[in-house]
């Protein structure tokens, strides 16, 4: 054999190895198309990122709104209610709040990049509408208070993700590990039931979720500085309700697959739009409206909403009935499924 076709053999051949693989293929080809078209969705702009401002509805608007509109990269959105503007600025939906008066008040969050940006943009648009070329009056109110901050948004979307990950890797990679190591096989032969078999990896994700859960809480409250307005019973029944959510989604990606590379693949492929479109690191109401109810159903949308309703708002598990109801049909069918379409083989 020449060298030529010694090296087109051995080609061939890892070629054919790489396409067996389907993690490698999620992470060469999947993963770029995704994240791109999520990203380009939350941030779909063909120029410069504009920035939100929330103007609170009050004498003197008009001149204001007219103000902006000299920046083409300023978008007002006007509220009438002013703790939902800053309830938006909470949850990171807009940059900045203004509201009218002699002077206007800007308030923003000095620690978001965007917020800065938005306040640049906001001084030069009042100084494009004033007559003379100083820089027109405009009082600056840095948002410093616990429950307002960028922070104190991210973090209850850190905790829903981190439920996601363990409850979903943990579990996943534990059914595929049994699977490949043949030790199913041997069940099959058990009068143990499937649910039985599910339920044992469930209440078993439950055990470490309070130590976990403990030391997350505590690190944001004391570290941090995150608020926890809402009482502990309903933090408990939201997290217990979502860890058991991403347990149930885990078992249905780890149902059939026979591999680790499988699992890995079909985990990431679940998981990565949830990352990008739940809002875990800024809202999801920066993509198309259209969108919303749809990223409303995702599982770790509902999470992270009832978990900030919870810690920040201070809402008892009443009030985020629709977050849990959500995730309580995600659970049950995800289930479901995994009973009708696992093989012990």
């Amino acid at each position: 054999m020449s060298r030529i076709d010694e090296l087109r053999e051995l080609t061939r051949v890892r070629v054919l190895l790489f396409l067996r693989e389907p993690e490698a293929i999620f992470w060469v080809f999947v993963f770029p198309v995704v994240l791109a078209a999520v990203l380009g969705f939350a941030f779909r702009s063909g120029g410069v990122e504009p920035n939100t401002v929330a103007v609170v509805q009050a004498e003197g608007i008009e001149q204001l709104l007219e103000a902006f509109e000299l920046d083409e990269h300023l978008e007002a959105d006007v509220y009438e209610d002013r703790d939902a503007a800053f309830a938006k600025l909470r949850k990171a939906a807009v940059d900045v709040v203004v509201e009218p008066g002699d002077p206007p008040r800007l308030h923003f969050d000095p620690g978001r990049p965007e917020a800065e940006t938005a306040r640049l943009r906001v001084q030069h648009a009042l100084a494009l509408a004033a007559d003379e070329n100083a820089d027109p009056p405009l009082v600056l109110e840095p948002v410093t208070a616990t429950g307002s901050r960028y922070v104190d948004f991210l973090f209850p979307g850190l905790i829903g993700m981190n439920l996601m990950g363990t409850g979903m890797w943990g579990i996943g990679f534990a059914i595929a590990d049994v699977r490949r190591r043949k030790f199913l096989k041997r069940l099959l032969v058990t009068p143990m039931r499937r649910s039985s078999f599910f339920l044992s990896f469930m209440l078993s994700r439950l055990v470490f979720l309070v130590l976990e859960l403990g030391v997350l809480a505590s690190f944001g409250r004391w570290v941090l500085g995150v608020p926890f307005n809402g009482d502990l019973l309903s933090f408990a029944i939201v997290t217990l309700l979502g860890a058991l959510t991403f347990a149930g989604l885990g078992i249905l990606v780890a149902a059939r697959v026979r591999t680790i590379e499988g699992v890995s693949g079909l985990m990431n492929l679940v998981m990565m739009p949830m990352w990008l479109a739940s809002g875990v690191f800024f809202s999801y109401e920066r993509f198309p409206d259209v969108l919303h109810p749809f990223l409303k159903l995702l599982p770790l949308t509902a999470l992270n909403d009832a978990l900030r309703a919870v810690m920040l708002d201070g809402d008892s598990v009443f009030q985020v009935m629709p977050e849990l109801a959500i995730m309580a049909v995600w659970t049950v069918l995800t289930v479901a499924v995994s009973l009708k379409i696992f093989r012990w083989e």
